[in-house]
């Protein structure tokens, strides 16, 4: 059994949801035109050119209610109402224009309303209604599926887009000094209630002619159907945080902000290029190489749980284009941390935390490309797993065999300024802390510092340690080798 039922009523002409957050912005930008058009100066033919634009927007968002000749009419007297104000704004002259484009989007917009009761009914409302639905209309954004959707597609991106900026800001200064500008305290200075006030008044005034509703009688049919209630449509709103639309939009913004560290790198690291002032080489590389790779290492982390094996996003043609790209600005940017930390050392001396760093940065770059070599061979966590565990253990076991105290003191005293005649002094109280191992560079500095009684009272001291090094019990094939090196060290330097 079908009932048909039909009332008459006067009813708003209804939002159309998709274009509103595009109106609002539009909204905003020509709040900040009148800002800069009337906020200050003397009023004249700013006014004209305000009003053009609005036209414009208005014309833009309202095209599809339009036909020729409705809107050549509105044009005319759009014309005609900017005469005066062109010739000499005044009282008169701006209710003129007031009242011109009004009229103009009113013929224009509703061809509905004919009489001149009609017209004058629905400018009545414009006026006294129009000013105040901005604020309702521009809540309509937060009532959308679209909208909460949309928050939830770059909610992911936009925080850690915000984690790699402030970690490259830490690193670059050149970042630091673009990121400052944008400091609240800057912006706050240029924001005062009375401006405050001045926007939303402008808002309120620009917005009935971008999203235009005349009241109108409609009928309304509502056609009841007996039977089950269909069930509710689904959401249109996705759940998945991590979903490939997610991810891709996360790539691209992470491959624009890689991009652009790399090509400042480029520029300063790699090209040297002079730096800003107060900025030495040391400093920068020193300042960046750390923060760069906790950028490396989050980087990796996110690559790992987007492209999760068996996931929608890793069979994506277009995310594992980005992917590939991102893991090589990644690698890249290892690369200029290992160049940083270099830079620094050539400065400022080996150290063990130093070498520790060099071997971390390398785990690191090794570790980003396994990532992708997963990626690419389809092969699963626990392989990557394991690959990296296997370069950790030759790591480690390589280190187990390096004689990291000797070649931080030949190292350092090769490049000290005894020397090389560049770079710092040699620290002869540091050698003395990595033990009998930098005993032959100790000679070569007491043969560089005659008379340096403290020096060499202090080195047979650690000739004392290394004699009870070479007992049978604490014997080590190392400790034999340096006794060697001692030996033949005592033909070229003989003692006295």
């Amino acid at each position: 059994m079908t009932s048909l039922a039909s009332t008459i009523a006067a009813e708003i002409q209804p939002i159309r949801h998709s274009s509103i957050p595009a109106k609002v912005g539009l909204a905003l930008v020509l709040a900040a035109l009148a800002d800069w058009l009337f906020y200050g100066p003397k009023i004249g033919l700013s006014l004209t050119l305000f009003v053009i634009a609005m036209a414009c927007v208005s014309m833009l968002f309202n095209h599809a209610a339009l036909d020729l000749r409705r809107a050549m009419i509105g044009a005319a007297i759009l014309v005609a109402g900017l005469a005066p104000a062109v010739e000499e704004l005044n009282m008169l002259s701006f209710l003129i224009l007031t009242m011109a484009l009004a009229i103009a989007l009113l013929i224009a917009t509703n061809p509905e309303t004919t009489g001149l009761t009609e017209r004058a009914r629905a400018l009545r409302n414009f006026f006294l209604l129009g000013p105040f639905r901005f604020f309702l209309d521009a809540l309509q954004i937060f009532n959308m599926s679209g909208f909460t959707r949309g928050i939830a597609l770059w909610l992911m991106p936009a925080v850690m887009s915000t984690v790699f900026v402030a970690l490259f800001a830490a690193a670059n200064p050149v970042i630091e000094q673009w990121v400052s500008l944008l400091n609240p305290k800057l912006i706050f200075e240029y924001i005062s209630i009375p401006r405050v006030l001045f926007w939303t008044m402008m808002l309120a005034l620009v917005w009935p002619f971008i999203h235009v509703r005349w009241r109108r009688r409609t009928i309304a049919t509502t056609t009841v159907v007996d039977g089950s209630v269909p069930p509710p449509l689904p959401s249109q709103v996705s759940a998945e945080f991590l979903g490939p639309s997610t991810i891709l939009r996360s790539l691209i913004l992470f491959n624009l902000l890689f991009a652009a560290q790399s090509i400042l790198d480029g520029i300063y690291l790699w090209g040297h290029v002079a730096l800003p002032a107060n900025m030495t080489y040391a400093a920068y590389a020193h300042r960046g190489a750390y923060p760069l790779i906790a950028t490396a290492l989050l980087a990796a982390a996110f690559v790992l749980v987007a492209m999760r094996p068996g996931g929608p996003a890793e069979k994506s043609k277009v995310i594992r284009p980005l992917v590939y790209l991102w893991v090589g600005q990644n690698v890249l940017l290892v690369a200029s941390s290992i160049l940083r930390l270099d830079l620094y050392v050539d400065i400022y001396m080996l150290t063990y935390w130093r070498i520790a760093a060099f071997i971390w940065m390398g785990l690191v770059a090794l570790g980003l490309i396994l990532i992708m070599a997963r990626i690419v061979l389809d092969r699963s966590n626990q392989w990557l797993v394991g690959a990296n565990l296997i370069a950790l253990t030759i790591a480690l076991y390589g280190c187990s065999l390096m004689n990291f105290d000797a070649f931080i003191a030949d190292y350092n005293l090769s490049h000290s300024n005894e020397m090389s005649g560049k770079g710092l002094s040699i620290d002869a109280n540091y050698l003395l802390t990595l033990g009998p191992q930098a005993l032959p560079a100790l000679d070569k500095v007491i043969a560089h510092r005659p008379g340096d009684d403290c020096l060499v009272s202090r080195r047979d001291r650690l000739v004392e340690v290394q004699r009870q090094d070479m007992a049978w019990r604490s014997w080590g094939f190392r400790n034999w080798r340096l006794q060697r090196r001692l030996y033949a060290l005592e033909k070229v330097w003989p003692a006295g």
